[in-house]
């Protein structure tokens, strides 16, 4: 496989990059507003906070999630 041009810069910057690009949408930005308000996260109180369907807020907490943002784990 060819080398993309992530590889021209160092890990950090690519996780930098990463991190502010998981919380480059205003849906994200509210969710993590919301969550510094609170000590855990269950997502239906998420959706009662915010006018997103369900889906839509677990997709946006998967992206924030993934990009080492948020941390926890799925119960229930």
């Amino acid at each position: 496989m060819g080398i993309t041009k992530t590889d021209f810069f160092s890990e950090e910057q690519n996780d930098i990059a990463t991190m502010f690009k998981a919380i480059g949408h205003p849906a994200r930005v509210a969710i993590l507003d919301y969550l510094l308000k609170v000590n855990a996260c269950i997502t239906g109180d998420i959706v009662n906070e915010l006018p997103l369907a369900q889906p839509t807020i677990s997709q946006h907490l998967k992206e924030l999630k993934n990009a080492g943002v948020i941390q926890g784990s799925v119960e229930g």
